[in-house]
């Protein structure tokens, strides 16, 4: 009778180890099609000039915060450069160069919707020098002075912030005085670092970048005399996977939340976008 009862104890033991394990095998199942289940967020890459970096990048936060199930990935540069990528194939989804001539670019060619391309920010040209302004510069006249050796500044083809300070020294007349002199960056915020830094004896930049620098390290000496205003647009790229998702991060720039980030880095706000017309 033991040996019995022993054997029935042993079999309802394997039985229960049997049972324990399909349950563990069914609940792994579970939770493994449950995890495959779970939609992964859409990523969606925005190609900004440098400028941008700073507001762009809080805007990122609060986008992604009011839209979970949207991953935007940043790409900061020259205007220039970025067409170039978008011209090239790059898996770009919306593009905001600081330079209309650069979108008009690609408007034409047909890499961008029209229908979704607005001005979206401005801003305009200074210049700068080392906090203390040992040479005692105050207009753009005094950048052809044979003590300022070194002027920061951008590529004049392919950068808004060297396009508008070549077309402004030519419109002075100091072009070919200063041409050698100019120190050329990749982005005007490597512009900014040299006169940081007083590597360079003055510099152009756009104000909003004077915003962004580091304190008690510049000081503005003078806007620069433009011939038009300087706006930025954005638009989404017709190459793009997902339209509805870039569109909707062109509108959160434009709307009233991007409007306000731009306003606090020092941006203007174009009027006609604000109004609708």
């Amino acid at each position: 009778m033991k040996m019995k009862v022993l054997f029935m104890n042993k079999r309802n033991q394997t039985l229960m180890v049997a049972i324990a394990i399909i349950i563990v095998i069914v609940l792994s199942a579970f939770s493994i099609n449950s995890n495959d289940g779970e939609q992964k967020p859409t990523s969606i890459t925005i190609s900004a000039s440098a400028v941008l970096t700073e507001v762009f990048t809080d805007m990122e936060e609060e986008f992604e915060a009011d839209n979970p199930d949207i991953d935007v990935i940043m790409n900061f540069a020259n205007a220039g450069s970025l067409r170039m990528q978008i011209e090239g194939g790059s898996p770009i989804d919306v593009y905001a160069p600081a330079d209309r001539v650069q979108m008009d670019i690609l408007a034409s060619d047909g890499f961008v919707y029209n229908d979704s391309r607005k001005d979206f920010a401005g801003s305009y040209l200074v210049i700068i020098v080392p906090k203390g302004n040992i040479l005692n510069l105050t207009t753009m006249e005094d950048l052809s002075k044979p003590e300022v050796k070194r002027i920061a500044s951008t590529d004049t083809q392919i950068s808004t912030v060297g396009k508008y300070a070549k077309q402004s020294l030519i419109g002075k007349g100091l072009w070919n005085i200063v041409q050698n002199k100019m120190i050329v960056g990749d982005t005007v915020k490597s512009a900014m670092v040299h006169v940081e830094r007083g590597e360079v004896d003055a510099g152009f930049v756009f104000m909003t970048d004077v915003k962004t620098a580091k304190p008690d390290s510049i000081e503005v000496i003078t806007s620069v005399p433009m011939s038009e205003t300087i706006y930025y647009p954005i638009a989404v790229v017709t190459s793009t996977q997902h339209q509805n998702e870039s569109q909707m991060f062109v509108d959160f720039v434009t709307g009233e939340k991007g409007s306000s980030i731009l306003e606090q880095y020092g941006f203007t706000i174009p009027k006609h976008d604000l109004e609708g017309t």
